[in-house]
């Protein structure tokens, strides 16, 4: 039995591929690590270990998604049997991975400042003086 045939462009799609897609996230990985370290720092006001350990957490949650995703799709394309398919092939995978690392920053970005919002409302001043809550009525 002979082993099907394969593009000869199919190493070097894959290694295209990975390397577009996992430098991607690494790059935007670090970026979002050290410029919401600043974000996360104002959210938990007071407990910086706080901070930086769940800081840590998303970093680690974030490279687990997107390199999951960049592994898992691997094989999900065409093979290229000219370069014309290959830049194509290429595109379309790394485009997925550019859009998924876009739905997942803008959704941490939602709950990150739903948690900061909510962190601010509760180191504020109550809205109303204590004293103008409840008076009993003198019957």
């Amino acid at each position: 039995m002979e082993p099907p045939i394969t593009s000869p462009y199919l190493v070097v799609q894959h290694l295209t591929y990975l390397s577009l897609a996992l430098g991607t996230t690494v790059w935007v990985g670090r970026t979002l690590f050290k410029n919401g370290a600043a974000f996360l720092a104002d959210t938990f006001l007071g407990k910086e270990v706080l901070a930086d350990a769940v800081n840590k957490l998303l970093l680690v949650g974030f490279y687990l998604v997107n390199c999951g995703w960049v592994v898992r799709t691997l094989k999900d394309r065409v093979e290229a049997w000219n370069a014309a398919q290959l830049i194509e092939n290429v595109a379309t995978s790394y485009g997925s991975v550019l859009l998924i690392l876009g739905v997942m920053h803008f959704g941490n970005l939602y709950v990150l400042n739903r948690m900061r919002r909510r962190a601010i409302a509760d180191r504020g001043a109550a809205p109303v003086a204590p004293e103008q809550y409840f008076r009993p009525s003198e019957a």
